[in-house]
């Protein structure tokens, strides 16, 4: 199991080698996720990528390297550092969910996801980001208020993402039964969730701490732009 824990040091090119493989595209040695899905690459060998980021750039001029730091060219430049901490939880979480929690499959309930995800964090949900996994809201008088889903998939580890509240609504808990939900529903496939949250969000790390989350290691997202 160390052996698997270990891809989560690289969890962009393991996911794209394990259960995403069909949504990477590779350049010169790193994989990346096709830009409509996910705008995220990884790397293994550190003399290769820069051309392959060269090239991915013509894809999409905002996106992330996640991992170690990449080595660019004079056509690519690094906008900011996002470091964030990488949090695993080992066992289902235990408490009763008051609220209706549905899955959203149809066009309507995924517009809503697009637009509310990028009305409280935006530039990281594309167009098709909602077919990487099952995401799950919460709708009050037919309004989608809160969801929580699943991103990077590797064959032993699925990652959580996308825990966002609408700002009228928080102070309900509907994030805390989100994550219960999501990732109970990640156990029942014999899989491990984890997440990555930003190092300065201290309310998020807290609520996850609480829910049983442990964080396994800070990892870095390389913020890069198109020159």
């Amino acid at each position: 199991m160390k052996i698997e824990e270990e891809k989560l040091d690289n969890p962009v090119w393991y996911s794209l080698s394990e259960e995403h493989y069909k949504l990477s595209v590779e350049y010169h040695g790193i994989k990346f996720y096709q830009s409509e899905y996910c705008p995220f690459g990884g790397f293994i060998d550190h003399k290769t990528p820069k051309e392959g980021i060269n090239k991915y750039s013509l894809l999409t001029d905002n996106f992330y390297v996640v991992g170690d730091k990449p080595i660019l060219t004079d056509k690519v430049q690094l906008k900011k550092e996002l470091v964030c901490n990488q949090m695993l939880l080992n066992q289902e979480i235990d408490f009763g969910i008051s609220e209706l929690i549905i899955e959203l499959k149809t066009t309507r309930q995924k517009n809503d996801l697009f637009g509310l995800v990028n009305l409280v964090q935006p530039g990281y949900f594309k167009s098709k980001t909602s077919n990487l996994g099952n995401y799950y809201g919460i709708y009050k008088n037919d309004k989608l208020v809160a969801v929580t889903g699943e991103r990077m998939k590797m064959d032993k580890y699925t990652e959580i993402s996308a825990v966002v509240t609408h700002p009228e609504h928080t102070g309900n808990a509907y994030a805390k039964q989100l994550i219960k939900h999501t990732a109970n529903k990640i156990f029942k496939e014999n899989k491990i969730p984890y997440l990555h949250v930003a190092e300065l969000n201290t309310g998020a790390i807290k609520l996850y701490e609480k829910l049983g989350f442990l964080t396994r290691r800070k990892i870095s997202f390389w913020n890069l732009i198109k020159k």
